[in-house]
């Protein structure tokens, strides 16, 4: 297991889950021999690591990855990210994703991720001192779906940063393919309550409050459970944010769509980055919506997410910015 040469004197991000292996067409057509596939990585919460190193921000990736080419794949371009990874190597296959683009403005996705490394992390892969020493933990909903496991590794974390002060941060990104709406609302409600923000989508947010409608009456039920923070990702519309009790509003930024896939763990990105540098609600909230706005206008999970010096480039709208 790699881990941190030495404690970290600046505050930081860690984050726990599962980073798969992506093969994607690079073309749309259906899957079929001589598809030209694209080699890269991809997972939730390391997307959310890899916005926040480029924004400037310090972070940390706990987790497990096969002791194979592909985790090695998966260790060497989170390092080039400037993240600092605690990885155990497992004997199990790393994790993997098939990407399909069916058609130029639809993709299809294939997880393969049943006996890997990543569903055989355990609590014991939770080093306290990393969690303990945090600014911010970062959890999703995907990782405690993975199985027994993965969700004891989750809850560990939680636990540490709870008794330790560490602000804990939950994305509900709520998988189908993974497990259902039930089983979902029984896992995720326990760590919600512990959380001090929470992100989610209208529909995820109503799985966790069931009846409440509108951004605004799901930030205020999701609140109402513990948390002090609640942002309800709108796609197009932007975002809401109850936060500290005060609403707030952001539009999006206009852009056209490419690959809407990682938009959710972008926005959750550029507020984290800023909640570490110490910023108010009103500048998390931005860069949430420019991130995501990045994301989409361009292809794979992470890879054009902006450096800081960046953020503006989206306020261009000639092509050569001079």
């Amino acid at each position: 297991m790699s881990r941190p040469s030495s404690p970290n004197s600046e505050p930081y991000l860690v984050t726990v889950g599962d980073v798969l292996a992506v093969m994607a067409a690079r073309e749309p057509a259906p899957f079929a021999l001589g598809t030209t596939l694209r080699l890269g990585i991809a997972g939730a919460e390391s997307n959310v690591a890899v916005g926040v190193s480029r924004l400037g921000g310090s972070a940390t990736w706990i987790g497990r990855v096969g002791d194979d080419e592909l985790g090695d794949l998966v260790l060497r371009e989170l390092r080039a990210e400037g993240v600092t990874t605690v990885a155990a190597r497992d004997p199990a296959p790393t994790s993997l994703l098939l990407k399909e683009r069916r058609t130029s403005t639809h993709s299809r996705t294939r997880y393969y991720r049943t006996h890997t490394a990543g569903a055989r992390l355990t609590a014991d892969d939770i080093p306290e001192h990393v969690v303990a020493g945090a600014t911010v933990l970062h959890i999703t909903g995907i990782t405690p779906a993975l199985g027994e496991g993965p969700a004891a590794a989750v809850t560990r974390a939680v636990d540490i940063a709870v008794d330790a002060g560490v602000t804990v941060s939950l994305d509900v990104n709520f998988r189908s393919l993974l497990w259902t709406e039930a089983e979902a609302r029984h896992t995720l409600l326990p760590l919600l309550r512990r959380s001090d923000v929470v992100f989610a989508g209208p529909h995820e947010a109503a799985l966790v409050v069931p009846g409440a409608e509108g951004p605004e009456e799901l930030a205020k039920g999701i609140c109402a459970l513990g948390p002090d923070g609640a942002v309800i990702k709108l796609g197009a519309e932007g975002a809401y944010g109850l936060l500290g009790g005060q609403s707030h509003w952001q539009p999006a930024v206009p852009v056209s769509v490419h690959d809407s896939v990682g938009a959710g763990d972008a926005f959750a990105a550029g507020y984290l980055a800023e909640l570490l540098a110490g910023q108010p609600p009103k500048r998390r909230m931005r860069t949430a919506v420019l991130l995501g706005a990045f994301a989409v206008s361009t292809a794979g999970d992470w890879e054009g997410l902006p450096r800081r010096s960046e953020l503006g480039l989206l306020e261009h709208h000639d092509d050569i910015v001079r």
